[in-house]
């Protein structure tokens, strides 16, 4: 299950980083904020991977 899950977010954390960058590029945003949006982005789907793993192993 735990496998199943990692690979799973990656994929998740991967999609969401394709489309963040496509966010960048279509909004022109500057390079200095983009290294801020992309890790609050991380950060942000990080916490609700784990939160919804925890969630299913304790169901």
């Amino acid at each position: 299950m735990l496998y199943v899950f990692v690979i799973f977010a990656f994929f998740v954390l991967f999609i969401f980083n394709t489309l963040t960058m496509r966010l960048c590029l279509q909004t022109e945003m500057s390079q200095e904020k983009q290294p801020n949006v992309f890790r609050t982005i991380n950060v942000l789907i990080t916490i609700l991977l784990i939160s919804s793993y925890v969630e299913v192993i304790y169901t």
